[in-house]
């Protein structure tokens, strides 16, 4: 089998929400990857704010990711799997506890602070990895159909929430799904990647309203 290759060449402004959608296997994740840090790009460089990210790990890139696992500690509570947002060893300040308690409190879930994940509805749990998120506070957020496994009104809860965070902090964020409704409703500008190829960001409704060949039938 050959090694997979994405193109892309294409620049996002600073707190804009792109949704990137396309066929499985086409490269969304990969585009994700190479923005945080996981791949390195053959050619070119991924850059924010005029840096080349090239030489930066993953973990000191301006970039926050959230995946459809969530990623939370099950032996954690809600509380501490909050503030690894904060400090990976969980050796809180009095000011770092508290805006853990803020943050709990943004995303609705007061009250909670000490339940387990196995003890959250899986909203829940989409709720503490954006809290964790929200306290990382870094300007560039990267989301991997995170809430791919909620039902309608649920996920479309969670998008409201989301975009607040966005719109209050002022994040970049680009989210990939394979649902174009949740494109429409929370990205006004969509990255299509088909064929290898991850095209420049284009406004979301008219691309949706008339879809280029590849997207149509990928839609269908």
């Amino acid at each position: 089998m050959g090694e997979f290759r994405l193109s892309a060449d294409f620049a996002v402004r600073p707190g804009a929400r792109v949704a990137v959608i396309g066929p499985s296997g086409s490269g969304k994740s990969t585009l994700l990857s190479l923005v945080a840090g996981f791949l390195m790009p053959d050619q070119g460089v991924v850059a924010w704010d005029g840096r080349d990210l090239g030489g930066v790990a993953p973990g000191k890139r301006p970039v926050s990711i959230l995946f459809q696992d969530q990623n939370l500690f099950p032996h954690l509570s809600v509380a501490q799997n909050v503030g690894l947002g904060v400090r990976p060893d969980l050796r809180l300040s009095a000011e770092q506890t508290d805006r853990v308690s803020q943050a709990i409190e943004r995303v609705g879930l007061s009250g909670m602070e000490d339940r387990r994940p196995s003890a959250l509805s899986g909203g829940q749990q989409s709720r503490v990895a954006l809290a964790r998120v929200l306290l990382r506070a870094r300007p560039v957020l990267l989301l991997d159909e995170p809430f791919g496994a909620l039902g309608p009104a649920l996920k479309i809860e969670m998008l409201n929430l989301l975009s607040e965070i966005a719109r209050e902090s002022g994040a970049t964020v680009l989210m990939v799904t394979h649902d174009p409704e949740d494109a429409r409703f929370f990205a006004p500008e969509t990255v299509v990647v088909e064929g290898g190829v991850a095209h420049a960001p284009t406004a979301t409704g008219p691309l949706l309203d008339d879809p280029p060949p590849g997207l149509r039938a990928y839609l269908g």
